[in-house]
C-alpha cells in the first residue's frame, strides 16, 4: 500500500490548466474554494438555483455544464451518484475534450459501468475520507484530512500525478493519500456506510434503545446512553484508536464492552456481514437501488430517493428516539451543537 504525502505531489501537472467543477453541493463547494485557495483556476458549472447562487456568493461565475466541459482540462464530476450517469451522458460527455482528465470523489459510476468514458481521456479520483465541511474547514486551519487516489484510465501518460496535483490542491496530501483502485474503494466505501457508519450503528442504537424502554427505561435517559454518547466513543477512537479508547474509559466500561462486544457481534453476525459484502462486490446493492430509482414518480426521484427509500425513510423517523432527542433538545440546546 502507497500513502504519498506533500513531497509526493506537486502542483505543476494543474498549473495553467482550466479545472471544470461539475456540481457545487458540500464537496464541490470545498473542492473548488480548496484548489482556488491552492492557486489553481477554477471554474464552475452549475445549474441555475440554490447552488449556482452558493457558488457566485464564494466568488465564482457559476456557467452550464456543457460550456465548463468544454474548457476544462480536469472536469470533476462533484455530482450524486444517481445523478451524474445521466447528466454524464447529456451535458458532459458530448463536450469532453481528448486529453483532459476525468475526475471523480467515488468510484460508485466507474466501477459499475453507469459511465464509460471515452478511451482518449484520463480517469482519475480523490475520494477525501470525510465531508465537505470538514474537507473546507481543515483547509483552511492549515490542516488537511486523508484521502484516496486511483487511476482508472491512463490516455495521457499523466493520470497519476494529476491525480496526486488534485490531492494536493485540496490539501488531502498534508495528512496523506493512499493509492487504491476504482473497485476497492467503492467496496469498502459501501460497506463501512451499511456495515457500520449508516446502517448497523444505527440499527444498533436503534435497538438499544427500543430493549431499554421496553423495559420501562426514560426514553431520553436511554438515548443519551445508547446514541448520544457515541460520539464521545467516536470521538476516542478517532484521537487515539480502539486501544487508545479502552484506556481512557472506565475499568467497568472497558470489561463489560471487552465481555458483551463479542455476544452482540456473534458468528451469527459475522456471517450476515459476508452477505452484505457479497451483495455489494456481485453488483446486487447497486441494482436494487437502481431500480428503485427508476420506480420513483415521473417527475423525478427526491433527492435521489427512490419509493423503497422514501418508505424506509419516514418508518425511522417514525422510531421514538426521534421524539427522544427532541424533547432533550429544547431542555438542553447546548448538548447538540455541531461540531462540523
Amino acid at each position: 500500500m502507497k500513502i504519498h504525502h506533500d513531497a509526493d505531489a506537486d502542483l505543476a501537472p494543474l498549473r495553467g490548466a482550466q479545472i471544470a467543477l461539475i456540481g457545487y453541493g458540500n464537496q464541490g463547494r470545498a473542492h473548488a474554494l480548496n484548489l482556488r485557495d491552492s492557486g489553481l483556476e477554477v471554474i464552475v458549472g452549475q445549474r441555475p438555483g440554490p447552488g449556482a447562487q452558493r457558488a457566485r456568493d464564494d466568488g465564482f461565475s457559476p456557467c452550464p455544464v456543457p460550456d465548463t466541459t468544454r474548457r476544462g482540462n480536469l472536469v470533476i464530476l462533484a455530482l450524486p451518484d444517481d445523478a451524474a450517469p445521466r447528466i454524464y451522458a447529456e451535458e458532459v460527455s458530448p463536450h469532453l475534450a481528448a486529453g483532459a482528465a476525468l475526475g471523480f470523489i467515488h468510484g460508485y459510476n466507474i466501477h459499475f459501468r453507469r459511465i464509460t468514458p471515452p478511451a482518449t481521456v484520463d480517469v482519475i479520483m480523490v475520494a477525501p475520507k470525510g465531508p465537505g465541511a470538514l474537507l473546507r474547514s481543515a483547509f483552511a486551519a492549515g490542516r488537511g484530512i486523508a484521502g484516496l487516489i486511483a487511476v482508472a484510465q491512463d490516455a495521457t501518460g499523466r493520470a497519476k500525478l494529476r491525480a496526486l496535483a488534485w490531492a494536493r490542491g485540496i490539501g488531502c496530501t498534508r495528512v496523506g493519500v493512499i493509492e487504491t483502485s476504482f473497485a476497492q474503494e467503492t467496496i469498502t466505501d459501501l460497506f463501512g456506510e451499511q456495515a457500520v457508519l449508516c446502517g448497523g450503528m444505527t440499527e444498533l442504537m436503534k435497538a438499544a434503545f427500543d430493549t431499554l424502554t421496553a423495559a420501562g427505561y426514560p426514553p431520553e435517559l436511554a438515548y443519551i446512553e445508547c446514541i448520544h454518547e457515541m460520539k464521545q466513543i467516536g470521538d476516542l477512537i478517532y484521537a487515539h484508536g480502539i486501544e487508545g479508547m479502552r484506556e481512557r474509559i472506565s475499568s467497568t466500561a472497558r470489561y463489560g464492552g471487552l465481555l458483551r462486544g463479542p455476544q452482540v457481534v456473534d458468528d451469527a453476525m459475522r456471517a450476515r456481514l459476508k452477505a452484505l459484502l457479497s451483495d455489494i462486490e456481485e453488483g446486487r446493492f447497486a441494482a436494487r437501488f437502481s431500480a428503485d430509482l427508476a420506480a420513483a414518480a415521473p417527475s423525478g426521484p427526491a433527492a435521489g430517493a427512490g419509493p423503497e427509500q422514501q418508505a424506509l425513510t419516514e418508518q425511522e423517523r417514525r422510531h421514538p428516539a426521534i421524539e427522544a432527542r427532541r424533547n432533550l433538545a429544547e431542555q438542553m440546546r447546548d448538548m447538540f451543537r455541531e461540531s462540523i
